[in-house]
């Protein structure tokens, strides 16, 4: 789901929420290590097998929601001062990235092809600072949460409206 924010005219606030915990995956996987180790407790008749199964299924439950399963991904766009990238993960933990405006040349959706189908994804094209028409880094955009491909022209013109903005604004001035 896409959430918009317009702040002003040259700033904009775009925000994509991830798909939610599925706890029947997790409850699979959960019951399934549990069995494991309890079939080989039954074998070697030891009580350290369980508390090993625990112990790991709950510390693999804490590294999946701190470091892996985002909740939302956000995109603050100030057009005078630069983008802010934002991903929230499921422990409450958030992860901040700010590109400054004159770093930034440009934003675009970008297409690849990964396990026989096409994706497609918002980038920034950050600039070379040797070379003012080249690229030197691309910077990809809401990795987690995978919007379609209608969210992601959605936030890709707001992203053009403000960078429009910004170019015509200092040759006015």
């Amino acid at each position: 789901a896409l959430r918009r924010r317009h702040h002003s005219a040259s700033c904009r606030e775009l925000a994509v929420r991830a798909p939610r915990l599925q706890l029947r995956a997790l409850s699979a996987l959960t019951s399934a290590v549990w069995l494991a180790a309890y079939g080989l407790f039954v074998l070697c008749e030891n009580s350290m097998v369980l508390s090993a199964a625990i112990f790991i299924t709950l510390i693999g439950l804490i590294v999946y929601l701190h470091f892996v399963k985002v909740d939302q991904e956000s995109l603050l766009i100030i057009g005078s001062l630069g983008i802010q990238v934002t991903s929230s993960y499921a422990s409450g933990k958030e992860s901040t990235t700010f590109i400054e405006m004159s770093q930034v040349k440009d934003v675009v959706i970008n297409e690849a092809i990964h396990m026989q189908k096409i994706i497609y994804y918002l980038c920034i094209l950050i600039r070379d600072p040797q070379d003012p028409q080249g690229v030197s880094e691309v910077v990809p955009l809401f990795q987690s949460s995978k919007p379609r491909l209608d969210c992601l022209i959605e936030v890709y013109k707001s992203c053009q409206e403000i960078l429009q903005q910004r170019e015509t604004s200092p040759q006015s001035s």
